[in-house]
């Protein structure tokens, strides 16, 4: 005989504090692992372009590696073998939240690596060569120049990886990290209740993700350019074409 689906008890997990406590935990590490991959990937897109072929051979190994293996792997590995590797780590200090940022964090920046570097390359190598003309630095016209029309490229594909990178965080659930999938297992253990239990994490995952992608909709709108009606061709009275750029 089938079982019913018990609204009772859905409801009931819905509402309960482990399974928000652990939404609000995955998002914590989200936010956390994201944004250190952000500065690493900076600096391993920076290193990707570099005219050391030592240096450019270093960050292709990093982005191989982590981009090669499995992120459950990854997981595991500095949870279990890095403490054996390492005795630091084998202290007290060495939460499942920290082993679930340190992994994610490396994991994500080789493909933040990625998504900088195609930013950084999009913006016009004219602009780079005024101003060196002008007398700047190297790092000066990172700073004024590129990066801030880097960040406009940057930006709409980061929220896709904030994104994937949200889901990623129920693999921390091998590691007894107690987020939203670790505690709708619990729940699903203790009442044997399978359907119940796992549909109200499913809400949950369906309900933040849903949140997100609005917001990455709404960041595309706004920093995506369009050819069409970012940058539209005018001629002007004298018959020299110019552009011009249309406000939003």
């Amino acid at each position: 005989m089938l079982a019913t689906f018990d609204t009772h008890i859905f409801w009931e997990a819905l509402s309960s504090s482990p399974y928000w406590k652990g939404a609000l935990l995955a998002l914590e590490l989200t936010i956390a692992s994201l944004a250190a991959a952000c500065v690493i990937g900076f600096f391993l897109a920076l290193g990707r372009g570099s005219r050391n072929r030592a240096m450019r051979g270093v960050v292709f190994l990093y982005s191989w590696l982590f981009r090669a293996t499995p992120t459950l792997l990854q997981l595991i590995f500095i949870w279990y073998a890095l403490p054996q590797l390492w005795p630091t780590f084998a202290s007290s200090w060495f939460k499942p939240f920290l082993a679930a940022f340190i992994a994610l964090s490396l994991n994500e920046a080789a493909y933040m690596a990625e998504i900088i570097r195609a930013g950084l390359l999009a913006v016009d190598p004219g602009q780079e060569v005024a101003g060196r003309a002008l007398g700047m630095s190297r790092a000066r016209i990172l700073r004024r120049i590129v990066v801030p029309q880097a960040v406009r490229i940057v930006i709409p594909p980061t929220g896709n990886e904030f994104i994937t990178l949200l889901k990623l965080t129920s693999l921390a659930s091998v590691i007894s990290l107690h987020e939203l999938l670790t505690a709708s297992q619990e729940r699903a253990t203790a009442s044997f209740r399978y359907p119940e239990a796992y549909s109200a994490a499913l809400v949950y995952y369906l309900g933040i993700v849903s949140i997100l992608m609005v917001l990455q909709a709404q960041l595309e709108r706004r920093f995506t350019w369009s050819s069409v009606g970012r940058r539209r061709l005018r001629v002007g009275t004298s018959g020299i074409p110019t552009f011009s750029h249309d406000a939003r």
